[in-house]
């Protein structure tokens, strides 16, 4: 719980900045952050003194088993969730009580408000959000079992992918062994994309058979609480030159990108390093999303190395670099690993080979 209560204690100078003295945190997961409780459903009351878990009875012994010696406060099956905020906030006592702007619906701001005329609501955006992006040596050593899982299921996918399997069996499988190795599920609906599928960065399986086309495109990170996120493109039949030359255009600009990640460097400037390859390559209107972009407890949190992104890089926030090149008709490839920023630079989390050479089954 140490961990837990620190995170509240940054919380609190943060709310104190903003001239609040009390939070009501309605996303779940930032709910999970501040007191290790996995369940949904439930709110978390901050204020100077006190961390208030407000839920109900089908998460008692949940949260005696997750979160033992955290302050609680259950509803009553008579009680909703509305009456219990009340309460909890009259018994606390903020009088600028802060919301989260991107969480809270205004329908239910609204009723909070009318049901507690004497305090004031304060909208605050992304300020657990931003607290998450720097992680603890915990939320490292997470990160690292996800990935740890992802990695050994691709193993598993890798030596026993076969022509006549589907897009969606694939995807399955690869699935299923990273349950097998510990996980929870996917991080996301795993992407298996072949041949001219690979041009969408967002492909959905289908019936699309391996051996279709000459080379598919995987997408795949692992649920262990928190998360990881990678992409290899293996080569499946006969190598097609067109092939190796946009995936080396794609690993150039991916280990540039990488190379720039240190402390003190600002997410755009990352995101040059890498676009300048492309660019300079003849693909740069064939790039046309962000490098990266945070994981933790989200598969897409913050901070996002992309244009216009000013927000400067620190020690302990986890990032993907994910490069891509997306010609439609033809395919598409993109190299993405999780990529750690230490004090000294940087560190790569995920080893899966990615060299021209790893990618060729054939």
């Amino acid at each position: 719980m140490d961990r837990f209560r620190a995170r509240c204690d940054k919380l609190r100078k943060s709310l104190a900045k903003a001239g609040a003295d009390g939070l009501l945190v309605t996303n779940f997961v930032n709910v999970t952050y501040l007191t290790g409780f996995t369940g949904d459903d439930s709110f978390l009351l901050v204020t100077p003194k006190h961390a208030i878990l407000l839920s109900d009875p089908r998460y008692t012994t949940q949260i005696e088993e997750e979160c033992g010696g955290i302050d609680v406060e259950i509803r009553s099956v008579k009680m909703n969730m509305l009456e219990l905020v009340a309460r909890a906030v009259e018994r606390a006592g903020p009088k600028q009580l802060a919301v989260e702007a991107d969480s809270i619906t205004l329908g239910l701001a609204d009723r909070i408000a009318n049901k507690l005329p004497k305090v004031g609501l304060v909208p605050l955006p992304n300020l657990v959000e931003r607290q998450r992006m720097v992680k603890d040596k915990e939320e490292v050593a997470e990160i690292r079992r996800a990935i740890d899982q992802a990695q050994r299921a691709f193993a598993v996918l890798r030596a026993s992918i076969r022509p006549e399997q589907t897009e969606k069996e694939v995807a399955d499988n690869l699935e299923h062994q990273m349950r097998l190795f510990g996980a929870k599920g996917a991080s996301f609906p795993s992407i298996i994309a072949v041949g001219p599928r690979a041009a969408l960065p967002h492909a959905r399986p289908t019936a699309k058979r391996i051996g279709e086309s000459e080379f598919v495109l995987v997408d795949w990170g692992a649920d262990s609480l928190y998360k990881s996120d990678l992409t290899r493109v293996l080569v499946t039949g006969k190598i097609p030159p067109k092939l190796e030359r946009v995936y080396g255009v794609v690993l150039k600009a991916q280990l540039a990108g990488i190379e720039a990640i240190r402390p003190g460097v600002s997410c755009q400037d990352v995101d040059s390093a890498a676009r300048k390859v492309i660019e300079d390559a003849g693909f740069g209107r064939q790039f046309g999303h962000g490098l990266g972009h945070g994981i933790g407890l989200d598969i897409h949190e913050g901070p996002r190395l992309g244009q216009g992104q000013k927000h400067i890089l620190e020690s302990g926030m986890v990032v993907t670099v994910e490069p891509g090149i997306y010609l439609p008709g033809w395919g598409g490839v993109r190299i993405e690993d999780d990529v750690l920023v230490t004090k000294g630079g940087h560190e790569v989390l995920t080893n899966v080979p990615k060299q021209w050479s790893d990618a060729c089954l054939v």
